[in-house]
């Protein structure tokens, strides 16, 4: 199947059940509703820009699977480039957008599926690995959005998933059937959770042995039975709302997005199902005790992508939010967002982790996960722009 138009890409969300509240009540037309918009337009320009000629080295590879043109946001990486491109593509989007373009998360949890189910497969003699592929290849082949679920409400933090009063406060199994699993729970400000066509659930922590109802991971389309998304809160937003607003509406053309997700008796299906149980595969990185908040599930390597992310795209936002022309120059002067030797920081840490990538088992490349590298480049990502607008 081709690669979707941006168009194309809107009409497909209108053609979703999907269950979407604010304010308290249900919101029919979602898809045209001022305040959710601008997050639509961002995720269309990733497929617009996916049909410009000029972007189709950033936006567009071949895929491993199938060899066929993809949209870079559904792809394994392959190689230390692919990692490169990925920042690059990021980067790009940020200056286009100015805002979130929330498919990233979902890309990394492509990465980080393929290479732990294989992983389990190999310790208990699952399927995972090969449902995970046939899931990837119809995502590629009819080149979807997905978002990657990942955290979880927690309640209280010093507990273990089972260990709470409230069992929903990590996505648990409550019934295992012939054909599937029936799942209850939440993930909480999931980054474009309404503009996706599915999801991919994943633990968020470490887990023990009492916790294997809550280890697990599975994708699910986003209109599934038993599924609703209450739409988050953003600055300026019921701005949007007023009739010729023109003022004090934030990026009024392109804006971010996040919705709690709720999980009421959803059936999954077993070939949509990546962990069920395997507790000891639900999230330690750097082994003990210790926990993650970001890419929870095993691929400790995979801890490193989110940063990347930041690191790349926050560096587009920033040049374009700019501030504009004069305010730049400011902060140029000011030397605020660059080092000693003349380096920016900014996207410094992106592209140095992504510089010293290593091949997996299965071919995919991965960032070596070392924090003097990947981690300033988050920091800054997000530090850099305040201070810019701070020292204009």
């Amino acid at each position: 199947m081709a690669l979707m138009t941006a168009q194309e890409y809107v009409e497909s969300l209108r053609k979703l059940n999907t269950r979407v509240y604010m304010f308290g009540e249900k919101i029919e037309n979602w898809v045209d509703h001022p305040m959710i918009r601008p997050s639509i337009n961002c995720v269309a320009m990733t497929y617009a820009l996916a049909q410009d000629p000029q972007y189709a080295d950033l936006m567009t590879v071949k895929s491993s699977l199938t060899g066929h043109t993809i949209n870079r946001f559904t792809h394994l990486h392959q190689s230390t480039e692919d990692l490169i491109n990925k920042v690059k593509m990021q980067r790009l989007l940020g200056q286009k957008t100015a805002s979130c373009f929330q498919r990233c998360v979902g890309m990394d949890a492509f990465n980080a599926v393929f290479s732990t189910t294989y992983e389990i497969d190999e310790k208990y003699g699952t399927r995972y690995h090969e449902n995970f592929k046939k899931f990837l290849t119809f995502v590629q082949d009819n080149d979807l959005t997905v978002d990657g679920a990942m955290t979880d409400p927690k309640g209280d933090r010093s507990k273990a998933p089972s260990q709470q009063a409230d069992p929903d406060m990590y996505v648990h199994v409550v019934e295992r059937r012939a054909d599937g699993i029936v799942v209850c729970g939440a993930k909480c400000h999931q980054t474009g959770s309404i503009n996706s066509h599915w999801h991919i659930f994943m633990p968020t922590i470490s887990m023990g042995e009492a916790d294997k109802d809550w280890a697990v991971s599975f994708a699910c389309p986003t209109d599934a039975e038993g599924m609703y998304m209450i739409y988050g809160r953003q600055s300026c937003d019921t701005r949007k709302l007023e009739e010729d607003a023109s003022i004090d509406v934030g990026n009024a053309k392109f804006g971010g997005q996040e919705a709690l997700v709720v999980l009421d008796h959803v059936f999954i299906p077993n070939e949509y199902i990546f962990l069920n149980g395997e507790y000891e595969f639900a999230g330690a990185v750097g082994g003990g005790n210790q926990r993650v908040a970001f890419f929870g599930f095993k691929q400790c390597e995979a801890a490193g992508f989110g940063c990347l992310d930041h690191g790349g795209r926050a560096v587009g936002e920033q040049t374009e939010v700019a501030f504009d022309r004069p305010a730049e120059r400011v902060v140029d002067r000011h030397g605020a967002h660059r080092s000693a030797g003349g380096v920016d920081k900014r996207a410094c840490g992106a592209f140095t982790a992504v510089g010293h990538g290593k091949a997996t088992d299965l071919g995919i490349v991965v960032g070596i996960l070392n924090p003097l590298s990947h981690r300033p480049g988050r920091l800054h990502g997000g530090q850099a722009l305040f201070e810019g607008v701070r020292g204009a």
